[in-house]
């Protein structure tokens, strides 16, 4: 009976986090990992990039439902706290910004897709231009139907993805000349801005540049995350912060100016010793090289938690948090389970039901993407839906 008491591990009622604001997905209990997302730290981080883009409006994109963190509950705390503009990938996910932010200006990064044209009318929102096949088509609707809710118009400057040519722009420029033109934001998009020193930057700036002289009086918009971390040069009218708000280094080789804001932490379902010798795994890659325990938790990469993470004998991974102490993984991650060697834990230190520590504290979501050879962006927006979220702040 007592191994059955220690093993329904509960943290004392003065060690409870403060309660939740909101809670998502299954109860904590039947799901593998908790999520748990610092809406306070997101608006911190807004207001930071906000202050270093002043005089320019600071918008916010949240598309990947929010990078993964909730894209209603991102936008409506964003909205509350004064951000009047917020950047989507597609309509669907306009539809859940207007319900968190009535009044907010949206704007639909991947442009007017064929037959969607009425939608952005009924949902109040703005395509993103991208050619003039899409601005006929916005222009024959507008006309048609006497809209008025604008669009913004996107110039290719570098990226070589969307976008009209700068000629392109350079020929439509006239028609800010008449009353009802409906451009309300002209944008672009770096393609290297992480790279502060690549001349690519300063190529794209100064073109954009040239086409905002022939659109006097239309705000403009062409810093990302990292873009504002390029100077005023960068700024326009607008910025457009989107990985940086989630915590991820929009500074990469420098230290972080961004509060962390994601806790990922993963179930143990079992503890075991693993004999000198043995593998453990798929494909036998990690051997214990002497009497081992181990710890199996539930998340894997169908959580998002990046195969690649995994270690062998020959390459060392990922790391968790285990009674406070850092852990490596041990052998491959799998689609709904990973070990973790907690050899070097005292005794009876880490139980069934206890809860390690994939992402948080010391271990960053940039930590986590190094090591498995890819970037925050992906790690974040690749967090499913299986884990029970909760939201703070």
């Amino acid at each position: 009976m007592a191994d059955v008491e220690a093993a329904e591990h509960v943290p004392s009622p003065e060690l409870r986090p403060e309660e939740p604001v909101a809670t998502a997905g299954p109860a904590a209990a039947q799901a593998g990992g908790i999520l748990t997302v610092d809406l306070a730290a997101i608006e911190a981080n807004w207001r930071a990039l906000s202050r270093r883009a002043t005089p320019s409006e600071c918008a916010a994109v949240v598309k990947a439902d929010g990078y993964g963190c909730g894209i209603e509950q991102v936008s409506r705390k964003l909205s509350r706290a004064g951000c009047k503009t917020f950047f989507v990938a597609d309509l669907a996910e306009a539809a859940h910004v207007r319900n968190a932010a009535p009044e907010a200006a949206i704007y639909v990064l991947s442009g007017l897709m064929p037959g969607t044209v009425a939608t952005f009318a009924d949902l109040r929102t703005r395509p993103v231009i991208g050619s003039l096949v899409e601005l006929a088509e916005w222009d024959a609707f507008c006309s048609t139907h006497q809209w008025h809710g604008g669009a913004a118009l996107h110039v290719d400057t570098g990226m070589n993805r969307l976008g009209i040519s700068a000629n392109e722009a350079a020929a439509l420029a006239p028609r800010i000349r008449s009353e009802n033109h409906g451009i309300t934001l002209l944008m672009s998009h770096l393609a290297c801005a992480e790279l502060p020193d690549h001349p690519l930057n300063d190529r794209q700036i100064k073109l954009f540049r040239e086409v905002r002289g022939l659109y006097r009086g239309i705000p403009s918009s062409l810093a990302n995350s990292s873009g504002i971390f390029l100077g005023n040069p960068a700024h326009c009218d607008m910025v457009r912060p989107g990985v940086a708000l989630y915590g991820v280094n929009p500074t990469p080789g420098k230290s972080n100016p961004m509060r962390p804001v994601i806790e990922l932490q993963a179930h143990i379902l079992q503890v075991r010793g693993v004999p000198k010798g043995e593998t453990v795994g798929y494909d036998a890659q990690w051997t214990a090289k002497r009497a081992t325990r181990i710890a199996v938790v539930g998340v894997g990469y169908a959580d998002g938690y990046r195969r690649a993470a995994g270690s062998s004998d020959t390459q060392a991974g990922g790391h968790a948090i285990v009674a406070g102490t850092q852990c490596p993984i041990a052998g491959r991650i799998s689609m709904d389970l990973m070990a973790i060697d907690i050899s070097d834990l005292p005794d009876n230190a880490a139980r069934r039901g206890d809860l390690a520590t994939l992402i948080g504290h010391e271990i960053s979501v940039d930590d986590v993407a190094n090591v498995a050879g890819t970037i925050g962006y992906e790690v974040l927006t690749s967090l499913g839906q299986r884990y029970h979220r909760v939201y703070r702040g």
